[in-house]
Protein backbone atom coordinates (compact mmCIF):
# COMPACT_ATOMS: atom_id res chain seq x y z
CA UNK A 1 0.00 0.00 0.00
CA UNK A 2 1.61 3.69 -0.71
CA UNK A 3 2.04 5.54 2.35
CA UNK A 4 2.23 8.72 3.48
CA UNK A 5 5.67 9.56 1.56
CA UNK A 6 4.20 8.37 -1.66
CA UNK A 7 1.53 10.27 -1.45
CA UNK A 8 3.41 13.50 -0.61
CA UNK A 9 5.55 12.77 -3.35
CA UNK A 10 2.38 12.46 -5.82
CA UNK A 11 1.01 15.87 -4.61
CA UNK A 12 4.34 17.65 -5.70
CA UNK A 13 3.77 16.51 -8.92
CA UNK A 14 0.41 17.26 -9.22
CA UNK A 15 1.56 20.97 -8.26
CA UNK A 16 2.35 21.31 -12.28
CA UNK A 17 -1.32 21.51 -12.65
CA UNK A 18 -1.99 23.91 -9.92
CA UNK A 19 -3.84 27.45 -11.28
CA UNK A 20 -4.99 26.21 -14.37
CA UNK A 21 -8.12 25.40 -15.51
CA UNK A 22 -8.62 21.88 -15.86
CA UNK A 23 -9.85 19.45 -18.89
CA UNK A 24 -11.22 15.79 -17.04
CA UNK A 25 -12.41 12.70 -18.22
CA UNK A 26 -12.71 9.31 -16.62
CA UNK A 27 -12.09 6.75 -18.97
CA UNK A 28 -12.73 3.91 -16.31
CA UNK A 29 -16.48 2.80 -15.38
CA UNK A 30 -15.72 2.40 -11.90
CA UNK A 31 -13.75 6.58 -12.36
CA UNK A 32 -17.13 7.54 -14.21
CA UNK A 33 -19.19 6.27 -10.98
CA UNK A 34 -17.46 8.38 -8.77
CA UNK A 35 -18.90 11.59 -11.20
CA UNK A 36 -15.75 13.29 -10.36
CA UNK A 37 -14.50 14.38 -13.26
CA UNK A 38 -17.45 16.13 -14.53
CA UNK A 39 -17.64 17.81 -11.09
CA UNK A 40 -14.38 18.80 -11.82
CA UNK A 41 -14.02 19.60 -16.00
CA UNK A 42 -13.66 22.93 -16.94
CA UNK A 43 -13.03 24.30 -12.95
CA UNK A 44 -9.12 26.35 -11.87
CA UNK A 45 -7.56 23.63 -9.89
CA UNK A 46 -6.30 25.88 -6.64
CA UNK A 47 -4.44 23.54 -4.59
CA UNK A 48 -3.19 20.05 -3.88
CA UNK A 49 -2.31 18.87 -0.60
CA UNK A 50 -1.21 15.96 1.19
CA UNK A 51 -2.59 14.13 4.64
CA UNK A 52 -1.51 10.81 5.20
CA UNK A 53 -2.01 8.79 2.97
CA UNK A 54 -4.85 11.00 1.33
CA UNK A 55 -4.77 13.95 -1.98
CA UNK A 56 -6.92 16.21 -2.15
CA UNK A 57 -7.05 18.07 -4.91
CA UNK A 58 -9.16 21.71 -4.57
CA UNK A 59 -11.04 23.42 -6.99
CA UNK A 60 -12.56 27.16 -7.93
CA UNK A 61 -16.15 27.27 -6.92
CA UNK A 62 -15.46 25.07 -3.65
CA UNK A 63 -15.11 21.66 -5.29
CA UNK A 64 -13.06 18.95 -3.41
CA UNK A 65 -12.10 15.75 -4.12
CA UNK A 66 -10.29 13.22 -1.98
CA UNK A 67 -8.03 10.37 -3.34
CA UNK A 68 -6.99 7.67 -1.50
CA UNK A 69 -4.31 5.29 -3.57
CA UNK A 70 -5.40 2.13 -1.39
CA UNK A 71 -3.19 -1.49 -2.15
CA UNK A 72 -2.43 -0.59 -5.69
CA UNK A 73 -3.33 2.92 -6.43
CA UNK A 74 -1.05 5.48 -8.11
CA UNK A 75 -0.78 9.31 -9.57
CA UNK A 76 1.40 9.48 -12.72
CA UNK A 77 2.05 13.05 -13.89
CA UNK A 78 3.11 13.44 -17.89
CA UNK A 79 3.42 16.11 -20.68
CA UNK A 80 0.23 16.44 -22.42
CA UNK A 81 -0.35 15.03 -25.44
CA UNK A 82 1.39 11.51 -24.04
CA UNK A 83 -0.75 8.52 -25.19
CA UNK A 84 -3.00 6.64 -22.54
CA UNK A 85 -2.55 2.87 -22.52
CA UNK A 86 -5.20 1.39 -20.68
CA UNK A 87 -8.26 2.94 -18.93
CA UNK A 88 -7.37 5.34 -15.72
CA UNK A 89 -10.20 6.58 -13.33
CA UNK A 90 -9.47 9.83 -13.56
CA UNK A 91 -7.50 11.89 -15.86
CA UNK A 92 -6.65 16.19 -15.26
CA UNK A 93 -5.58 18.00 -18.12
CA UNK A 94 -3.86 21.03 -18.04
CA UNK A 95 -2.15 23.22 -20.44
CA UNK A 96 0.96 21.54 -20.37
CA UNK A 97 0.78 18.43 -18.53
CA UNK A 98 -1.51 15.71 -17.27
CA UNK A 99 -1.68 13.53 -13.94
CA UNK A 100 -3.49 10.39 -14.30
CA UNK A 101 -5.03 8.08 -11.57
CA UNK A 102 -5.06 4.55 -12.04
CA UNK A 103 -6.65 2.34 -9.84
CA UNK A 104 -8.46 4.61 -7.41
CA UNK A 105 -9.40 2.59 -4.62
CA UNK A 106 -11.08 6.10 -3.09
CA UNK A 107 -12.21 8.89 -5.11
CA UNK A 108 -14.66 11.41 -3.85
CA UNK A 109 -16.21 14.67 -4.13
CA UNK A 110 -15.69 15.72 0.03
CA UNK A 111 -13.41 15.26 2.58
CA UNK A 112 -15.66 13.97 5.47
CA UNK A 113 -12.81 11.12 6.10
CA UNK A 114 -10.06 13.39 7.20
CA UNK A 115 -11.85 14.74 10.46
CA UNK A 116 -11.27 11.59 12.05
CA UNK A 117 -7.09 11.08 11.18
CA UNK A 118 -4.26 11.68 13.26
CA UNK A 119 -1.52 14.12 12.45
CA UNK A 120 0.18 13.56 9.39
CA UNK A 121 3.42 11.92 10.22
CA UNK A 122 5.08 14.71 7.70
CA UNK A 123 4.31 17.87 8.89
CA UNK A 124 6.90 20.40 9.50
CA UNK A 125 7.38 20.39 11.88
CA UNK A 126 5.67 16.86 13.35
CA UNK A 127 3.43 16.95 16.12
CA UNK A 128 5.09 14.44 18.37
CA UNK A 129 3.54 15.39 21.51
CA UNK A 130 0.19 15.43 19.83
CA UNK A 131 0.86 12.11 18.31
CA UNK A 132 1.70 10.91 21.80
CA UNK A 133 -1.38 12.46 23.87
CA UNK A 134 -3.72 10.61 21.06
CA UNK A 135 -1.93 7.16 21.39
CA UNK A 136 -1.96 7.52 25.15
CA UNK A 137 -6.22 7.87 25.04
CA UNK A 138 -6.12 5.21 22.49
CA UNK A 139 -5.98 1.10 23.63
CA UNK A 140 -2.98 0.47 25.61
CA UNK A 141 -2.83 -3.52 25.16
CA UNK A 142 -2.68 -3.18 21.35
CA UNK A 143 1.09 -4.38 19.82
CA UNK A 144 2.74 -1.12 19.17
CA UNK A 145 3.11 -2.33 15.70
CA UNK A 146 -0.93 -1.97 15.15
CA UNK A 147 -0.90 1.08 17.40
CA UNK A 148 1.67 3.21 15.12
CA UNK A 149 0.06 1.98 11.72
CA UNK A 150 -3.55 3.33 12.89
CA UNK A 151 -4.51 6.23 10.92
CA UNK A 152 -6.99 7.44 13.66
CA UNK A 153 -3.90 7.85 15.75
CA UNK A 154 -0.90 8.86 13.27
CA UNK A 155 -1.80 9.50 9.49
CA UNK A 156 0.70 8.36 7.27
CA UNK A 157 3.31 5.64 8.37
CA UNK A 158 2.25 2.21 6.66
CA UNK A 159 3.67 -1.07 7.26
CA UNK A 160 7.80 -0.60 4.84
CA UNK A 161 8.15 2.74 7.46
CA UNK A 162 7.01 1.17 10.58
CA UNK A 163 9.46 -1.63 10.64
CA UNK A 164 12.71 0.86 9.76
CA UNK A 165 11.28 3.70 12.43
CA UNK A 166 10.75 0.71 14.77
CA UNK A 167 14.20 -0.94 13.95
CA UNK A 168 15.79 2.80 14.20
CA UNK A 169 14.19 3.18 17.83
CA UNK A 170 15.47 -0.41 18.92
CA UNK A 171 11.68 -0.96 19.76
CA UNK A 172 9.30 -4.88 19.01
CA UNK A 173 6.59 -4.25 16.63
CA UNK A 174 4.88 -6.69 19.61
CA UNK A 175 5.73 -3.89 22.74
CA UNK A 176 2.37 -3.53 24.26
CA UNK A 177 1.75 0.52 23.52
CA UNK A 178 1.16 0.93 27.50
CA UNK A 179 4.01 -0.46 28.41
CA UNK A 180 6.36 1.74 25.96
CA UNK A 181 7.31 4.41 27.70
CA UNK A 182 6.77 7.61 26.25
CA UNK A 183 10.46 8.52 25.18
CA UNK A 184 10.59 5.85 23.70
CA UNK A 185 7.12 6.29 21.87
CA UNK A 186 8.88 9.67 20.68
CA UNK A 187 11.93 7.90 19.33
CA UNK A 188 10.15 5.67 17.42
CA UNK A 189 7.28 8.84 16.22
CA UNK A 190 10.45 11.09 15.37
CA UNK A 191 12.60 8.34 13.27
CA UNK A 192 9.06 7.61 11.12
CA UNK A 193 9.29 11.28 10.46
CA UNK A 194 12.55 11.71 9.45
CA UNK A 195 13.01 8.82 7.30
CA UNK A 196 10.48 9.38 5.75
CA UNK A 197 10.82 13.19 5.34
CA UNK A 198 14.04 12.13 3.65
CA UNK A 199 11.83 9.87 1.25
CA UNK A 200 10.03 12.66 -0.13
CA UNK A 201 13.00 14.34 -0.53
CA UNK A 202 14.42 11.73 -2.68
CA UNK A 203 16.84 10.35 -0.16
CA UNK A 204 17.60 6.56 -0.84
CA UNK A 205 17.86 4.84 2.58
CA UNK A 206 18.07 1.21 2.29
CA UNK A 207 15.97 -1.38 4.24
CA UNK A 208 17.13 -2.62 7.58
CA UNK A 209 14.21 -5.14 8.65
CA UNK A 210 11.29 -4.90 5.66
CA UNK A 211 11.49 -7.71 3.39
CA UNK A 212 14.60 -8.92 4.86
CA UNK A 213 13.06 -12.32 6.42
CA UNK A 214 16.35 -14.68 7.40
CA UNK A 215 19.21 -12.31 6.95
CA UNK A 216 21.31 -11.13 9.90
CA UNK A 217 20.59 -7.18 11.48
CA UNK A 218 23.26 -5.05 10.32
CA UNK A 219 23.38 -3.94 13.86
CA UNK A 220 23.53 -6.80 16.22
CA UNK A 221 23.48 -10.02 13.68
CA UNK A 222 20.27 -11.43 15.20
CA UNK A 223 18.19 -12.95 12.49
CA UNK A 224 15.24 -10.87 10.94
CA UNK A 225 12.08 -12.28 11.45
CA UNK A 226 8.28 -11.42 10.16
CA UNK A 227 4.67 -12.53 11.33
CA UNK A 228 1.31 -10.66 10.38
CA UNK A 229 0.01 -8.80 13.18
CA UNK A 230 -3.57 -7.65 13.70
CA UNK A 231 -6.71 -8.25 12.50
CA UNK A 232 -5.68 -6.86 9.23
CA UNK A 233 -2.44 -9.18 9.47
CA UNK A 234 -0.10 -7.01 8.28
CA UNK A 235 3.02 -8.03 8.18
CA UNK A 236 5.66 -6.99 10.79
CA UNK A 237 9.34 -7.10 10.44
CA UNK A 238 11.67 -6.94 13.46
CA UNK A 239 15.32 -8.40 14.79
CA UNK A 240 14.26 -10.24 18.36
CA UNK A 241 18.35 -9.51 19.36
CA UNK A 242 17.96 -5.94 19.53
CA UNK A 243 14.62 -4.48 19.32
CA UNK A 244 13.60 -4.55 22.87
CA UNK A 245 9.95 -5.62 23.89
CA UNK A 246 10.40 -9.06 22.14
CA UNK A 247 8.43 -11.08 19.53
CA UNK A 248 4.21 -12.48 19.10
CA UNK A 249 2.88 -14.46 21.88
CA UNK A 250 3.76 -17.84 21.95
CA UNK A 251 6.80 -17.71 19.72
Amino acid sequence: MPEGDTVHRAATRLQALVGETVEASSPNPRGRATRVAEHVDGRRLTSVSAHGKNLVLRFEGGVVVRSHLGMTGRWVVRPRGDGIAGTPWLVVRGERAQALLWNGARLELHVRALGGLGPDILERPPRIDAMVTRIRRGDDSRFLGETLLDQHLVSGIGNKWLAEALWSAELSPWSRTGVVADEDLRGALTAAAGLMSASVEGRVRRNEVYRRVGRPCRRCGGIIRSRGQGDANRTAYWCRGCQKGGGPPGA
